[in-house]
């Protein structure tokens, strides 16, 4: 599955990253990420301390990577309303979820400070992205003055996760889509007419 030359610790933490993604925590053993990543048990213990250690070094790099995809459509051209429409519209595997979003229902993780840490930081650097987005948007003049940005921003976020869980529920990704076009429809409202 990995190449003999990718190296050993990025093997473990790809591995955990997508084992994690399919099963959560509680469902990836340190035996399966061994399996998945090709390494014996030593290799795991040598380099991570443990399947907490490994598990909060595959969720920074999920989360790195997620934000690292929306920035490219917040640092896109376009108007504020453009920028924040890529990011909701942009291609996502929804009947998967959210790699990130999906470790926030896992009850070991929310348990555990250092495990839940990665998790409340990408919210919280996802939202604050997007109200300055909104506020670049208003003093461009293409936004008008109203609502807090800050509580946009976290209908955004909450909006694609929750899409996420609907669709999940149904298992169809209708749902997701029917959600993001609403929080269009709402982040509409906030266009200054020209």
């Amino acid at each position: 599955m990995y190449s003999v030359l990718m190296a050993t610790p990025e093997r473990l933490i790809e591995s955990t990253q997508e084992l994690l993604w399919e099963r959560g925590y509680v469902g990836t053993s340190p035996k399966a990420i061994q399996q998945r990543a090709g390494v014996g048990q030593g290799s795991m213990y040598h380099h991570f301390d443990g399947k907490p250690d490994l598990a909060c070094a595959a969720l920074r790099r999920s989360a790195e990577q997620l934000l690292s995809l929306a920035e490219e459509q917040f640092s896109a051209p376009g108007t504020a309303y453009e920028r924040i429409a890529g990011y909701l519209l942009r291609q996502r595997e929804v009947l998967r979820g959210c790699r990130i979003g999906r470790m926030a229902q896992d009850p070991e993780v929310i348990a555990d400070p250092v495990l839940r840490a990665p998790v409340q930081e990408t919210f919280d650097r996802l939202s604050v992205r997007i109200a300055e987005v909104i506020e670049e948007g208003r003093r461009r003049g293409e936004l008008r003055p109203g609502a807090a940005a800050q509580e946009l921003a976290a209908t955004v976020v909450a909006v694609v996760q929750g899409g996420y869980v609907m669709a999940r529920a149904a298992d169809s990704e209708e749902p997701f889509h029917r959600a993001v076009r609403g929080a269009l429809a709402l982040l509409g409202t906030q266009i200054s007419p020209q």
